[in-house]
C-alpha cells in the first residue's frame, strides 16, 4: 500500500501573514464568510485582527462563537445552522485547535448533509464532497490543525472524544502567523507547546511512519527543544520558531497517525475537561517509557535533536534514558503538572476501555492490556 502526504493547498508563514486573507477571500470570490472562533479571543481583539482587515475590504461576515475548548456535538450542530441562516459561501476558522476542529466539522457536514449526525463521522468517514472553502489561521502553537485531515468532536453525552479523519476536510488555505499567538498566556503557550511535542514523537516512532514524516517530526522535535523556553516567555524567535515546529509537525502526523498518549489524553479531557495539551503533555514521558522497547534507534535520534550530548557512545538503554528525561525536563522548564488529581479510582475501568477504543490508538508501537493503560492512569493520580 502506497505511503500518502496530504497537505494545504498552499500556506503563508511569517509575521504578518493575515494580510494574505483578503486577497486570497477575493480571489477565491467569497461572498459572505463564516468566522469561527472562541469567545475568548473575540473578547480579547485577536480574532478583530482578521475582522478589521474584512471589514476594511467591505467582505461581508457572519461571525460564530459558540464553541467550547473541547468542542461538542453541540457546537457542531448548533454551528451548522448558524452557518446556513446566514448565507455564507466560505470559511474564516480562527483559534486553536478547539475554533479548527468545530470549522471542519461544519465545513463537512454542509457539503455532506447525509452526515448531519455529527456521530457519524467518527472514524473514517466515506464523505464525497470536500468541506466548505476554508482559511484556518491558528492562535496557538500546538494543534496543527490548520493542516491535519484530523479533528476530535466531544460527545458530552457518553463522556467520551471521537476523533474523525478524512482527507476532505483539510483546510484549504492557512495562515500561520506568529504574531497571532503573541497573546496566549504561559500556560496555554506551555501545553499546546507539548502537545506538538507530543504529536511528533508519537508521529515519529507510530506504526505508520516513513522517511519523510520522519523527516518532519524530526525537525519538529528539535525546533520545540529550541524554542518552547523562549516561547513560554513571549520572545518573537520563540513564538515564530514555535508557529514553524507545531506546522510541521502536523504536516507528518497528521498521515501517519499517533499513539496511546493521544487516546489517554483524549479519554483524561473527555471526563474531567482536562485541557487536551496538559493531558498530552502529563502522559508523554509515561507512553515514552511504555513503548521504549519497540522503538528501535529512535530514541536516540530524538535525544540528539532535543540537545543531549554525546548520544553515540550511548547504549541502547542510555540513549532511551536520555530522551524520556529530556522530554521531562523540557515539561517541568515549562510549568506542565505531573498529576491529576480529578482521577478516580471508580473510573479507571471504563477510562482504560475508551483509551483502547480511541482511534489513535492503533498506530502505538506496542500492543496494551487493559491492566497496563489503568497503570499508566494511575501514575498520574
Amino acid at each position: 500500500m502506497a505511503d500518502r502526504i496530504v497537505l494545504n493547498t498552499v500556506s503563508y508563514h511569517g509575521s504578518g501573514a493575515i494580510k494574505e486573507i483578503v486577497g486570497i477571500a477575493q480571489n477565491k470570490g467569497f461572498k459572505h464568510v463564516f468566522v469561527a472562533s472562541d469567545p475568548d479571543l473575540i473578547k480579547f481583539g485577536v480574532t478583530a485582527k482578521v475582522t478589521d482587515l474584512l471589514d476594511e475590504a467591505g467582505i461581508p461576515y457572519t461571525v460564530y462563537s459558540n464553541i467550547k475548548p473541547n468542542p461538542t456535538i453541540e457546537n457542531v450542530q448548533s454551528g451548522v445552522k448558524a452557518f446556513k441562516e446566514c448565507g455564507a459561501d466560505s470559511i474564516i476558522t480562527i483559534g486553536g485547535g478547539s475554533s479548527m476542529d468545530t470549522a471542519k466539522a461544519i465545513g463537512i457536514i454542509i457539503t455532506n448533509p447525509e452526515f448531519e449526525d455529527v456521530r457519524s463521522l467518527e472514524g473514517v468517514a466515506p464523505t464525497k464532497n470536500h468541506a466548505v472553502p476554508t482559511i484556518a489561521v491558528p492562535t496557538t502553537a500546538g494543534t496543527a490543525a490548520e493542516v491535519t485531515i484530523n479533528y476530535v468532536i466531544t460527545d458530552v453525552e457518553k463522556k467520551r472524544k471521537f476523533v474523525c479523519v478524512d482527507t476532505n476536510d483539510i483546510p484549504e488555505v492557512a495562515i500561520v502567523d506568529p504574531d497571532m499567538m503573541s497573546s496566549m498566556p504561559k500556560g496555554l503557550t506551555a501545553s499546546t507547546g507539548m502537545d506538538a511535542l507530543t504529536h511528533a514523537i508519537e508521529g515519529y516512532t507510530t506504526r505508520g511512519a516513513w522517511e519523510l514524516t520522519d523527516m518532519f517530526h524530526l525537525e519538529a522535535i528539535k525546533l520545540i527543544g529550541a524554542n518552547l523556553r523562549d516561547a513560554v516567555e513571549n520572545k518573537p524567535e520563540g513564538r515564530k520558531g514555535m508557529a514553524m515546529a507545531q506546522y510541521i509537525a502536523g504536516m507528518g502526523f497528521s498521515n501517519v497517525g499517533l499513539g496511546i498518549d493521544h487516546a489517554m489524553a483524549h479519554t483524561l479531557s473527555a471526563y474531567y475537561d482536562t485541557p487536551h495539551g496538559v493531558a498530552c503533555a502529563m502522559f508523554l514521558p509515561i507512553s515514552m517509557e511504555f513503548n521504549r522497547d519497540f522503538t528501535g534507534e529512535k530514541y536516540r535520534e530524538i535525544a540528539r535533536v532535543l540537545g543531549v550530548k554525546g548520544v553515540d557512545e550511548m547504549s541502547q538503554e542510555e540513549y532511551r534514558d536520555a530522551a524520556i528525561n529530556a522530554v521531562k525536563q523540557l515539561s517541568k522548564d515549562v510549568g506542565i503538572p505531573e498529576k491529576n488529581e480529578k482521577i478516580k479510582e471508580e473510573d479507571l475501568d471504563q477510562l482504560a476501555a475508551d483509551a483502547l477504543a480511541d482511534a489513535c490508538y492503533p498506530g502505538n508501537p506496542r500492543e496494551a492490556t487493559k491492566e497496563q493503560v489503568i497503570e499508566m492512569f494511575r501514575m498520574l493520580m
